[in-house]
């Protein structure tokens, strides 16, 4: 077989930027937000699902996915959604000192969930046209560890940052407030560097693979729907991450909770150092290994491997719930643990959706996949809060352990293309 010829394209410049700034909107709703209401005094209820109610854009842009690929060209939407993710970020930082602050800031939120849902359409189709399916398969690694590397960087240096604006101001409002503007300043200078850097694609634009009438609008769904086997593929990509949305609302809750209510005590400073120290190299040995593996391997051989490197952190944060350690290092070492299973787990989740969205309208196809990707993700979180009021800490861990079994179910069921994934 002919060897696929070299991507023109130097993705190096543009892929760990474009996806380092995809992950920021995701950090601002999942982790900064919650921190932020809890040094506010919202309660881990309201927190919960407040802020799992917004991810409802993340689940239903498949709806309008069809109309990024109609109108105007993907680089352009990338460039102008960062403009305008980067202006919701310092609204937000504006309605903190406001006495009614928790409706208004998730108000502003609403807005960036659906600017950045329309976002990452449009750069997830820019990264399948860009790149021949080898290179799209090699660099999943790459882009999945940006993509947590900017997770890292919310929930390490931006929630450490916060701890110490927070005694320099004495006002969790100013300080939070400081730490949305500096988010708004780096979306702005996103959207500078990509309108200089993100290639002109040939194909971009020039291909409408979906027609303006109604009937063909809706045949975009209908071709997904009819794929073999979808009926099992949206049921893994339902529940694959099942436990991660349950536990994903409450970990930074229980780090920061005294230990008298069942939580590990720390400072914002303290979450924020063990979270941007060993977790970030842990991080990046888990996501890059695992794009290595599966362009090695192919996706079938290692998705078992995958799923269950992903779930150890379940079993990690129980123990930290049953024992309480006070020691940082121990902690900080049970977050590395966490980072390296995420990163390692989830590349397998985003190559299988690169093999369901094959084909015509594979933008649409993978926004339809990422859609019930958010899905599984917005149900169990909003729910969770719930349950470790009713239980615990130590009991809300126990249960997201079981939240395992369905994952491991789902993915006994699913055929996978042996080759998939796997540089020819």
């Amino acid at each position: 077989m002919a060897r696929p010829p070299p991507s023109p394209q130097k993705p190096w410049r543009w892929i760990p930027t474009l996806y380092f700034a995809q992950g920021l909107p995701n950090v601002a709703m999942t982790s900064l937000a919650v921190v932020m209401f809890k040094n506010l005094g919202v309660s881990n209820r309201d927190i919960a699902f407040y802020t799992s109610m917004p991810y409802l854009p993340w689940v239903i842009k498949p709806l309008w996915s069809p109309l990024v690929e109609l109108v105007g060209k993907k680089r352009g939407w990338i460039v102008g959604l960062q403009f305008v993710v980067g202006i919701a970020f310092a609204t937000v930082a504006l309605t903190l000192p406001a006495p009614d602050f928790f409706r208004y800031a998730l108000a502003v939120l609403w807005l960036m969930a659906f600017s950045s849902a329309t976002h990452d359409i449009a750069a997830d189709g820019f990264y399948l046209l860009a790149l021949p399916p080898h290179l799209q398969a090699a660099f999943v690694g790459v882009r999945s560890t940006c993509f947590r590397l900017s997770i890292l960087f919310g929930k390490g240096g931006l929630v450490a940052l916060s701890g110490w604006l927070l005694n320099l101001t004495g006002s969790a409002a100013q300080a939070w407030g400081g730490i949305f503007l500096l988010l708004a300043g780096i979306f702005l200078l996103a959207g500078i560097y990509h309108l200089r850097v993100l290639p002109h694609l040939a194909a971009d634009g020039a291909q409408r693979s979906t027609p303006s009438t109604p009937g063909d609008f809706w045949r975009v769904f209908a071709t997904f729907f009819a794929k073999p086997g979808i009926g099992i593929a949206v049921t893994f990509l339902l529940l694959y991450r099942l436990a991660e949305a349950l536990a994903l609302k409450l970990v930074e809750p229980f780090l920061l909770d005294p230990r008298a209510k069942g939580g590990l005590g720390l400072t914002n400073a303290q979450l924020g150092l063990s979270y941007g120290g060993v977790g970030v190299a842990a991080l990046l040995a888990g996501g890059l290994l695992g794009g290595w593996l599966i362009s090695r391997h192919g996706l079938r051989r290692m998705l078992w491997p995958m799923l269950l490197v992903m779930h150890v952190p379940i079993v990690v944060f129980l123990l930290l719930a049953k024992f309480q350690p006070e020691t940082l290092v121990v902690i900080s070492a049970a977050l590395a643990v966490e980072q390296f299973g995420y990163g390692f787990g989830f590349t397998a989740y985003m190559v299988y959706m690169m093999m369901i969205a094959e084909g015509e309208h594979q933008t649409a196809h993978y926004a339809i996949c990422t859609g019930f990707m958010a899905l599984g993700l917005m149900l169990p979180g909003m729910f969770a809060g719930d349950l470790q009021e009713s239980v615990g800490y130590a009991g809300f861990f126990a249960w997201v352990c079981v939240a395992t079994l369905p994952s491991f179910a789902a993915t006994a069921l699913l055929k996978v293309d042996p080759a998939f994934g796997k540089r020819l």
